[in-house]
């Protein structure tokens, strides 16, 4: 496999990221769970929490230059090698693609139709949305299946001609885009609302709820927790600045979270709607204004390609560990392998549309969630956050100091590797051992209630 650039490392990180997660999930969970308060800890956790973390795993990918499975295996110093368990990290992947993928179909419904028949009203915009999701079960299918395809299609190509190529194109576009948007909600009178909305920092807000899920979008927006981190820095150049890398993922990761929140709470409160609006946000309030700006249709269709092929960058490094194990171990073609893996995701990806619609919604509801729903949570909530916490224990606990040391000195001094290794061997795994017991517990409650 051909390594990335130091920039293509980047950019296809950053991708992994910049893509649904923040653009779309991040202001949807910003809405449900306190506005500023989760604003507040998601930032203080990315910079305290996943920064550390990227490293951790971006050093097991990069000293051994292999699939996520191998590289729990080379750096295992027990001789019953029982570490590379760790790495069922990357069933998560597939499994986040079942939904992720047919969110992603949705923005390419708006896209081909919606972009030409914007609405005028929230009610219109609520009616397209609802049919789509609870009626349109064929729109779904078709546009979930060519989402899910293309990125097999990109992940088939490889790094060189798939990976980076695509990133180099895509994400300047999306940040383009997304600069004259943001300029745009300067002039409306909401903007200050917005702001205030999200950085406020209503401390008193905080609870349980709040930190556990602005630690699962942590995970989500930073790709961690399904291997590919791991992935993508083993076809980096061995030796580079994995600190820097990571603060410039991040915190770019970060920004972009908070512009997205902006440019969407502003279009929200400038129509007098509430920040909690689901996960629907991004298809209600952002086609009703393109539906009453000039020109419209045109920035409708920049706007949901941009989306779009932000929201490809993040699918093909979702899928890329998987495939990369798998045709690395069993010498099996990555097209092959590719375009397997997605039939799957799209055999299970037709249950999760189902879940939503009202013909067959109530069979794939379960306590109250949509079989949708539970993927997400589990997902999300339990298996990224788990992936990272092993992760977090291999290399504090099972590899030796001194050779992890001996491979970062290049870009950390004695003093920042030790607070950096400090963090990844206590204080990170700890918070997010806490976190996953809080939220077991809570959905024990809740259950027997």
């Amino acid at each position: 496999m051909n390594n990335f650039t130091k920039l293509g490392f980047i950019l296809a990180t950053l991708g992994s990221s910049i893509g649904l997660g923040h653009i779309w999930r991040f202001p949807y969970m910003t809405g449900e769970y306190g506005g500023s308060a989760f604003v507040l800890v998601y930032i203080l956790l990315t910079i305290f929490i996943g920064i550390p973390i990227l490293v951790a795993k971006m050093v097991i990918g990069n000293k051994t230059q292999t699939n996520v499975v191998r590289a729990f295996d080379e750096l295992d110093p027990t001789a019953k090698k029982h570490w590379k368990k760790a790495s069922i990290m990357i069933i998560g992947g597939p499994l986040i693609l079942t939904f992720y993928a047919v969110v992603l179909g949705w923005v390419f419904y708006y896209l081909v139709v919606v972009s030409f028949n914007l609405p005028d009203t929230i009610e219109q915009s609520n009616n397209i949305f609802a049919t789509l999701v609870t009626d349109s079960i064929l729109a779904s299918i078709g546009s979930f299946a060519f989402c899910i395809f293309l990125t097999g299609y990109i992940v088939s190509k490889g790094v060189k001609n798939g990976l980076e190529k695509y990133n180099f194109i895509l994400m300047p576009l999306l940040f383009l885009i997304f600069i004259g948007l943001f300029f745009y909600a300067m002039t409306m009178d909401s903007f200050k609302q917005s702001i205030s909305f999200l950085f406020s920092f209503n401390i008193h807000e905080i609870n349980t709820n709040v930190i556990v899920m602005a630690l699962s979008q942590m995970f989500f927006s930073l790709s961690i927790g399904v291997g590919t981190i791991i992935t993508y820095s083993s076809s980096a150049k061995k030796g580079d600045n994995l600190l820097s890398s990571a603060a410039w993922i991040a915190l770019s990761g970060v920004v972009i979270s908070l512009v997205a929140g902006i440019i969407i709470f502003t279009f929200l409160f400038n129509h007098g709607q509430s920040a909690s609006e689901g996960s629907g946000m991004l298809f209600k309030a952002i086609p009703l204004v393109f539906g009453q700006m000039a020109y419209g249709e045109i920035i409708s269709l920049l706007f949901f390609a941009a989306v779009l092929f932000a929201g490809i960058t993040s699918t093909i490094s979702i899928l890329e560990p998987p495939v990369a194990y798998l045709s690395d171990t069993y010498n099996i073609s990555r097209a092959k392998v590719a375009y397997l893996i997605c039939l799957a995701i799209f055999i299970v990806g037709l249950v999760v549309i189902l879940s939503n619609t009202k013909a067959y919604g109530a069979y794939f509801t379960f306590f109250n969630k949509s079989f949708m729903d539970w993927i997400d949570f589990f997902t999300a909530a339990i298996i990224m956050p788990l992936g990272g916490l092993l992760a977090l224990i291999f290399l504090g606990f099972a590899v030796n100091k001194k050779i992890i040391y001996k491979f970062v000195k290049g870009f950390m001094s004695r003093e920042v590797f030790n607070v950096w290794y400090f963090v990844i061997k206590y204080i990170a795994p700890l918070v997010i051992f806490i976190v996953l017991v809080a939220k077991f517990v809570e959905t024990f409650a809740k259950a027997v209630n």
